[in-house]
């Protein structure tokens, strides 16, 4: 936002984006309105509106970033320290459990079912979450490489990638399903890949 909030109104701007991202997991990003989180917080049309001037669209975009920013958030410290085979399965089982927890609804979803097709600013915070994923995890391959567990013959940034796609493919299954068998599946897999690489 342009205009610097007080602590207070800083603290009632959250207090909406952690209301709407509650709803949409409760109910659906498609059938949460704003009606619904001013109840669920307690909050005016008028509060809302002072700031997200734009509506709802501007709202699930600022929950949309805050959500992006959990997905890496729920994955530390094992996204970063990824040295050991053993950093590698503590990190596959955060990410599992990560996704076991959020459940059905993902308020990130909203990127791909509202915004993501046809907002730049959307786009943008799929692109930097991707980037910064796919980086955490290129590092660790790279890291493993030097230190002989997989081979330097292996395309570390397109294995990232590779992995980030399994495991986006495996949360879309969780998130029509409500079960984490192909998520676990494709983590397990991609692991087994790297273990075999060297």
């Amino acid at each position: 936002m342009a205009k610097t909030l007080t602590a207070k109104g800083a603290a009632t701007r959250q207090r909406i984006i952690d209301g709407a991202a509650a709803e949409i997991r409760d109910r659906g990003v498609l059938t949460t309105t704003l009606d619904d989180v001013c109840r669920r917080t307690a909050t005016s049309k008028g509060q809302l509106f002072h700031y997200f001037p734009d509506g709802r669209e501007q709202l699930l975009l600022a929950v949309a970033e805050q959500e992006a920013e959990r997905v890496l958030e729920d994955q530390q410290p094992h996204l970063g320290r990824l040295t050991t085979w053993d950093a590698w399965q503590a990190w596959r089982d955060a990410v599992v459990r990560r996704y076991q927890r959020q459940g059905m609804n993902c308020p990130l979803g909203v990127l791909i079912t509202e915004l993501g097709r046809s907002t730049p600013a959307a786009q943008a915070v799929t692109v930097r979450l991707i980037e910064r994923w796919q980086y955490e995890l290129h590092v660790g391959i790279s890291g493993m490489q030097r230190s002989g567990h997989i081979s330097a013959d292996l395309d570390a940034g397109r294995t990232a990638a590779a992995i980030v796609a399994a495991i986006q493919g495996g949360v879309t299954i969780l998130m029509s399903t409500g079960g984490s068998t192909h998520l676990e599946a494709a983590l397990d897999t991609s692991l087994l890949f790297l273990r075999l690489a060297h």
